[in-house]
């Protein structure tokens, strides 16, 4: 049967011919890292697997002669889970992202998972806990902020701190900034999008910007108001409310996507593209092609929501996010080495 890609939920042949070798998908990694408030955090790193022999990838460049080719510069992807959940509760769609040819980064968000400690309190037992978390936790969790230089500052909440860690990378074909992508699944959803509109509000120094640095954003299931928390402040914050390519996913009978769905096209009258379930595809009025959409809404039929949606053969949104990604990176990829 031929290969298949997807994008903005079509289906769309790939001759048989040009499929590829099976690749090795190299085993998580674990990162050991450290929040600017003491917390401990594990995260798992999803590394994309190297091309197979007498392959390259469709963004390499090659120098001419017999000169080695550079490595492609990947999509990195950031993976927050919901509330309760860990890596392991998203890692469905870490995998089917790494297979796909990304570097994925899933963290076990304070106070869930392996990532319960605060390391600056040696001796007094502070444990973090989930089911105690309250809509303070959330917001350092997604905190960015302190002073004017950010590479300075004094909140490095949980996203930051992975953000800080492939800051200083370096690895040639290796997780970076250059691409980033932040995914999120119910709360890690709206975690991801607080976080990406204080990546947007770093001002520009004299040596180039700060912030901005994320190429698109991932809503699968988003939560409107977690743990008190609202997500509609960053809905209207520049970075966010325009141009970004956001993609939200959900089943049929979630009302806080749709909802937070909503709201993104009244920021973006003439750019949005939607499927719902059991009915035609609706755009923009003035829309000419479903890939020029900035704002895309996938329906799954299924009454499931969250991390529940993971995974399933019927509702897994794997080659929903695939697709999305390969049409709103691919003029990223016009004219450069970026596959």
């Amino acid at each position: 049967m031929a290969a298949a890609t997807v994008a903005m939920g079509q289906t769309t042949p790939v001759p048989a011919g040009a499929a590829r070798p099976p690749a090795v998908m190299p085993a998580p990694e674990q990162l050991q890292l450290e929040t600017s408030d003491g917390v401990g955090l594990t995260a798992w790193l999803y590394r994309a697997p190297e091309e197979q022999p007498g392959h390259t990838s469709g963004g390499t460049a090659k120098s001419g002669g017999n000169a080695p080719s550079r490595p492609p510069v990947r999509t990195t992807v950031i993976l927050l889970h919901d509330l309760g959940g860990s890596h392991e509760s998203v890692e469905p769609l870490a995998v089917g992202l790494q297979r796909g040819g990304c570097h994925v980064i899933a963290p076990d968000l304070r106070g869930h998972g392996q990532s319960t400690k605060r390391l600056d309190a040696p001796g007094r037992g502070d444990t973090l806990e989930a089911k105690l978390l309250k809509r303070g936790d959330l917001e350092a969790m997604a905190a960015s902020a302190g002073g004017s230089v950010r590479d300075q500052a004094t909140a490095r909440g949980d996203v930051e701190t992975i953000r800080d860690h492939l800051r200083g990378g370096g690895e040639a074909g290796g997780p970076s900034l250059d691409r980033l992508v932040v995914a999120g699944v119910g709360a890690g959803a709206t975690l991801a999008t607080l976080w990406t509109a204080a990546d947007a509000s770093w001002p520009p120094l004299a040596t180039g910007p700060q912030g901005r640095q994320v190429r698109a954003l991932v809503l699968i299931s988003p939560a409107w108001t977690p743990r008190g928390l609202p997500i509609l402040p960053a809905l209207g914050q520049d970075g966010v409310k325009r141009d970004l390519p956001i993609l939200v996913v959900a089943g049929r009978g979630d009302r806080d996507a749709t909802r937070i769905f909503d709201q993104l096209k009244k920021n973006r009258p003439q750019e949005w593209f939607e499927q719902r379930v059991g009915q035609k595809p609706a755009s923009a009025p003035k829309l000419d092609r479903p890939a020029d959409a900035t704002t895309v809404f996938l329906q799954i039929d299924s009454e499931d929501s969250s991390e529940k949606l993971l995974g399933g053969r019927n509702t897994d949104p794997t080659e929903m996010v695939r697709g999305f990604l390969g049409v709103v990176l691919a003029g990223e990829r016009r004219g450069s080495d970026r596959p």
